[in-house]
């Protein structure tokens, strides 16, 4: 069994990135753009318990900023199980890790996050 303890250097890079643009739209108050690049930092992290984590914990406070229950009540549910499945190497790739997806279902990677892999 193979256990993801730390983010290779290249995926950090990009996670951050996305991070970062998250953070900006978030500030300007362009809620989706803000949205769709904290998918993408999941996408990024999901496979590393830390960066998986966080992004959970990202989706939990805007959740709970744009006061949507449904989206507060599945990150909860993912910050439980989301990190050690990362670190057992169990999670669905590709997977936007919204409440609007199911938790167990695999996405297709887009293609620029794909080449990082």
């Amino acid at each position: 069994m193979k256990f993801n303890i730390k983010i290779p250097k290249n995926l950090k890079q990009a996670y951050k990135n996305e991070l970062e643009q998250y953070s900006y739209y978030l500030v300007n108050k362009q809620f989706s753009n803000a949205w769709y690049h904290l998918e993408r930092s999941h996408i990024i992290g999901q496979s590393y318990p830390i960066e998986h984590t966080y992004s959970h914990w990202l989706m939990l406070k805007f959740g709970l900023m744009q006061k949507n229950t449904k989206e507060v009540l599945g990150q909860l549910l993912r910050l439980a199980v989301g990190g050690w499945k990362s670190f057992i190497n169990h999670v669905p790739l590709g997977n936007t890790g919204g409440a609007n997806v199911p938790p167990l279902k695999r996405m297709p990677i887009p293609d620029d996050i794909k080449s990082l892999f």
